[in-house]
């Protein structure tokens, strides 16, 4: 079984900010395979059913961003889901804007979701595909609550394509070296 996160907080006032990417791309994705993640469970929202004739899991952590590992280490747990059937979407405000970097394990890099989810996991060893959001210009927490423009909005619908692609071949890849080099 594979599962797949996307990062973000609940709530209307969210939508469309930087730190809700991860729940832009993966409502993207499930708008894609006609499925919606409705159920509510394991402090978050979630979809489970097969995608590409997969077992797929897709949540979206209900607990806010700096809680995020409590939701997932719940349907870990719950399901046995295996770290190396995991990956976790979420933005970076050190990659330019809209560029895509996929990475095998590493640091939280300073995200606070990502310091939850090792935390939690107790490894360092979770896939991710990090978003770029851009440089804050001052106070970096404005800057990640801030929403989206227009322009910015429409340049993610263009990379939303490639990150469906990335989506369908991890659940189907075994050697996540091949979608580094694929993606990245």
């Amino acid at each position: 079984m594979k599962l797949i996160v996307g990062l973000g907080n609940i709530g209307k006032e969210y939508n469309d900010t930087r730190h809700n990417i991860g729940f832009k791309l993966i409502d993207a994705y499930a708008s894609y395979h006609g499925i919606e993640i409705d159920k509510k469970g394991y402090k978050g929202y979630y979809y489970k059913g097969k995608i590409n004739g997969v077992e797929t899991i897709l949540l979206k952590p209900a607990t806010y961003m700096n809680l995020s590992g409590e939701s997932l280490i719940d349907i870990v747990n719950y399901f046995k889901i295996d770290i190396k059937d995991i990956l976790v979407i979420y933005d970076d405000f050190d990659l330019e804007f809209a560029k895509i970097r996929i990475r095998e394990k590493g640091s939280a890099g300073g995200h606070n979701g990502m310091i939850s989810i090792i935390s939690h996991l107790h490894t360092s060893n979770i896939k991710r595909v990090r978003f770029g959001i851009g440089e804050s210009e001052g106070n970096s927490i404005n800057h990640v609550l801030g929403k989206f423009s227009k322009k910015e909005l429409k340049v993610i619908e263009e990379k939303e394509e490639k990150v469906i692609a990335l989506l369908n071949d991890f659940l189907v890849m075994e050697d996540f070296s091949k979608l580094m080099s694929k993606y990245n």
